[in-house]
């Protein structure tokens, strides 16, 4: 498995009147998490867009533990978890960053498909199989 954390400082705009995070924005930090673990490990959207693929979720899971706030800062920690299928599997632990207190935690589910067609993808893709393989994954 290889594993990122990222720190995101959750903004004005990201909370309702009473200064609490609305719960969508969570599906968000996650998005925050994965692009900063495609940074780290060399594997970004811009890499999948250059090999003619895009790869939307198509499933998501969160499990809210701890209400966030405004000006709250939160570690995101994002897992690839392998598998021998054409989709990308992670799953997430969010932690408010002073107190290490559990936030969220959840799971999302993509799949490759034809940038140009949308047409699903059902065998891993050369180059993404080499970045596994560079990754022992």
């Amino acid at each position: 498995m290889l594993i990122h954390q990222t720190e995101v400082v959750v903004r004005f705009n990201e909370a309702d009147p009473l200064g609490i995070v609305w719960h969508g924005h969570y599906l968000r930090y996650f998005e925050d998490g994965r692009e900063a673990f495609g940074t780290q490990y060399g594997i970004s959207y811009l890499d999948f867009y250059k090999n003619g693929l895009a790869v939307p979720v198509v499933s998501v899971q969160c499990d809210y533990k701890k209400p966030l706030r405004y000006g709250d800062t939160v570690i995101v920690e994002s897992t690839y978890e392998p598998t021998p299928a054409a989709k990308l599997n992670f799953s997430y632990k969010m932690y408010e960053s002073v107190t290490k207190e559990l936030v969220a935690t959840g799971s999302t589910v993509q799949v490759f498909v034809d940038v140009k067609t949308f047409q699903l993808q059902l065998i891993v893709p050369e180059f993404f199989q080499n970045w596994k393989t560079k990754w022992k994954l």
